[in-house]
């Protein structure tokens, strides 16, 4: 597995989760497991990341895809991407629709993955190295008292339009706050001897926004036709297509193997998500696994410890139908919680799919910062998959009327 390395401790992590790779014929997903997992097809990608405390997961999984996109397209070292000049801008303009929209919409920590095309078609982007957003004093990120403060302003704001007019000194302030915690706002940059601004670099890094599209799989919206994401965090209010489970999962499956990966949103609250583990699966028998705490309210660390036999022992999954996955969904037990970014495709003992989920929550478990997601789990638990246009088969583009 090729790694792009950029530090010593990325280094470590990549050679150790490398050498699982290719100097054995299978992988585990934890120390003593009995899972054994053959890789099918497995991608290119950056080092993990930790998102530290905050919300920002999608921020993290889908930079890591566009960066996975930027190695397919033959960038051998792609520069890593800052996820912190996404989410500052993308505050921007959720600040903006909040008051406009009289705080009837969502103003949180969340977003999509297609908050990354929107803000780099109207604002850029730039590397990590230019902004790193931390600017508050700490080597990792913690937004609780920086959202705080930003959720304030607008709710103050918001409170004084009720005479109008509303002045514009809200934004001054709201501004003025991500400078102070993330840093200021970036106009013009210098990298690697080339003068940038946001904009012109955006274009160097070779991607075309336009070509990415959305895929989800609900009833409730009419199969291969466009549909609103109807999650609380889709404050853009960005559309994708609408599929049946089966091409879902087809999808993902057929876009992994012609060398396309993937960025996932998914639901990680349910027992058989353990990042300690190493695993995501649906066990027939749900009881088996024992929840103690709780996991936090941004879904940002490995959240409550979940012990079970079949963490290290295949156990039957539940079948997950359509009418399953849709009861899910209407009765909220499904919920939009965290992004993740597919770079594989592995096969158990007993022939099951896993996908292979690059994570944003450090590298403290054992496959280093990665998981195995059963096919069952995808199929029962994806929010959304986000992908090249070219990733879908000819057929599927037919389908869905894409050029």
């Amino acid at each position: 597995m090729k790694k792009i390395i950029h530090s010593i401790f990325s280094i470590v992590i990549a050679i150790g989760f490398s050498s699982q790779l290719i100097y054995s014929q299978t992988v585990t997903n934890a120390e003593g497991s009995e899972y054994k997992f053959s890789k099918v097809v497995h991608l290119d990608a950056t080092p993990v990341l930790s998102q530290g405390n905050t919300g920002t997961c999608w921020s993290f999984s889908a930079l890591s895809y566009f960066e996975s996109e930027m190695i397919r397209k033959g960038v051998k070292d792609p520069d890593i991407l800052s996820e912190m000049f996404i989410v500052r801008k993308a505050y921007e303009s959720k600040a903006d629709k909040y008051i406009r929209m009289d705080g009837k919409t969502n103003f949180s920590q969340g977003g999509a993955f297609h908050d990354i095309p929107f803000v780099v078609k109207k604002y850029g982007i730039v590397p990590q190295d230019v902004y790193k957003g931390l600017n508050y004093g700490s080597k990792t990120h913690n937004h609780n008292e920086l959202f705080n403060l930003l959720e304030g302003i607008v709710k103050g704001a918001l409170a004084s339009s009720s005479k109008p007019p509303l002045s514009s000194t809200w934004k001054t302030a709201f501004n003025a706050i991500l400078d102070t915690y993330l840093g200021a706002d970036i106009k013009e940059f210098e990298w690697k001897g080339k003068k940038y601004t946001p904009q012109s670099y955006a274009k160097s890094i070779g991607l075309n926004m336009d070509d990415y599209v959305s895929v989800t799989s609900f009833t409730n919206h009419e199969m291969n036709k466009p549909c609103m994401l109807e999650i609380q965090d889709n404050w853009a209010w960005g559309t994708g297509y609408n599929v049946s489970i089966d091409d879902l999962y087809a999808i993902a499956v057929d876009a992994l193997k012609n060398g396309y990966t993937l960025a996932w949103g998914a639901d990680v609250s349910e027992k058989g998500f353990s990042f300690s583990n190493g695993l995501g699966i649906v066990p027939e028998d749900p009881s088996t696994i024992k929840v103690k705490g709780r996991d936090n309210s941004n879904f940002s660390d490995g959240g409550a410890e979940r012990t079970s036999d079949a963490f290290k022992t295949p156990v039957k999954e539940l079948t997950i139908t359509q009418e399953l996955r849709q009861e899910g969904y209407d009765n909220k037990t499904t919920t939009d919680d965290h992004g993740m970014h597919i770079v594989g495709l592995y096969k158990d003992q007993n022939g099951t799919n896993y996908f292979l989920v690059k994570n944003s929550w450090g590298t403290g478990n054992y496959p280093q910062g990665f998981l195995y997601v059963s096919e069952n789990y995808f199929k029962y638990k994806t929010i959304n998959i986000y992908l090249h246009k070219d990733g879908l088969s000819k057929d599927m583009k037919k389908k869905l009327a894409i050029n």
